[in-house]
């Protein structure tokens, strides 16, 4: 799958879950994506939940989405600092209300819950979250991995192989 032009946006915050933001950009990056770490500032190291780093290359403040055909979220503990910052609830609908690819993962869907985005999604995440984007409006099911139209989401990192395919798929259409 050639997804050369393709640009998306890798959020990232401390804690993130190293499978769910890593495995992602590597598979894009294969297919020939551009990929950008977006934290909440520029050239910030952030630390995995195991210790694996990631160097943002843009800050939330700094960064266009309308420049971009994707955004995905990883799970961990970062989605709950990530959803805190304004641009990032702003930077989530616009990629809704443009149908974008939005990639989501695990505790990821409190992003998309802040963002106020979820409303007759159907949509997965880890079952700990279940309520929160059930109380956002949206339909959660029980499945490993989930599109819904250009939101993609899945449960846990087991979940990877199943989630990136649906991802690729809905970038290169």
């Amino acid at each position: 799958m050639d997804l050369t032009g393709k640009r998306i946006i890798q959020l990232v915050h401390h804690e993130f879950e190293d499978l769910e933001l890593w495995y992602p950009v590597m598979r894009l990056r294969e297919a020939g994506a551009t990929v950008h770490l977006v934290g909440e500032g520029a050239e910030v190291e952030y630390k995995g939940k195991h210790g694996v780093a990631a160097v943002s290359t843009h800050g939330y403040d700094g960064i266009d989405p309308s420049a971009y055909n994707g955004l995905l979220i990883p799970g961990g503990w970062a989605p709950d600092k990530i959803r805190r910052f304004s641009s990032v609830l702003a930077m989530a609908q616009h990629f809704h209300q443009e149908a974008k690819t939005i990639g989501h993962i695990c505790h990821a869907g409190w992003v998309l819950a802040s963002a106020g985005v979820l409303s007759g999604v159907t949509t997965t995440s880890t079952p700990g979250i279940k309520d929160d984007l059930i109380n956002a409006g949206a339909e959660w099911v029980d499945e490993s991995a989930k599109a819904d139209g250009h939101v993609i989401s899945a449960q846990r990192p087991p979940d990877l192989p199943n989630y990136l395919p649906l991802l690729l798929a809905h970038l290169a259409e």
